[in-house]
């Protein structure tokens, strides 16, 4: 293992930005009664945050207002077997100015769940911020990278 440097930085996010683009969807853990809740999503990476697009009164809304710690699984299928994992908090945001910016950034057209635009009431941001993201291949047993947050408790 090998730990990502401030100076691999762009090239480390460019290489986990890359291997998720080639994975519509990924694992997420929320945290329900004390126990991880698994469902799919599809996140899209702006630089070292991620962005989730959901429904504000959807079970995963609510576990996380409730408890923001997640962890975000990527796995891409054969024959690259690319691995990203992510450790981080999750924020809840339903302001006009982020909603409107999550429009932009989304990988996908947000429409087809809200044909009504960004200021549809049930809409809400979530925007994760990693304070670990591991990028190897073969399950993490080959060429894995680690990058932690430096402002990280």
């Amino acid at each position: 293992m090998s730990t990502v440097t401030e100076s691999e930085y762009d090239e480390f996010f460019a290489a986990v930005n890359e291997a998720s683009a080639n994975v519509t969807w990924c694992a997420l853990a929320t945290i329900h009664n004390g126990a991880p809740k698994v469902r799919m999503v599809h996140p899209t990476w702006e630089g070292d945050v991620l962005w989730i697009a959901t429904g504000a009164t959807t079970a995963k809304a609510k576990q996380l207002a409730s408890n923001p710690s997640v962890d975000i699984q990527y796995q891409v299928a054969p024959p690259n077997f690319v691995h990203v994992m992510v450790s981080g908090t999750a924020e809840l945001l339903d302001d006009p100015a982020t909603r409107e910016h999550v429009w932009k950034v989304m990988d996908y057209d947000l429409n087809d769940f809200w044909p009504e635009g960004p200021s549809t009431e049930d809409f809400v941001a979530i925007k994760i911020r990693p304070h670990r993201v591991e990028l190897s291949e073969m399950f993490g047993t080959v060429n894995k990278r680690v990058w932690r947050r430096q402002d990280a408790s």
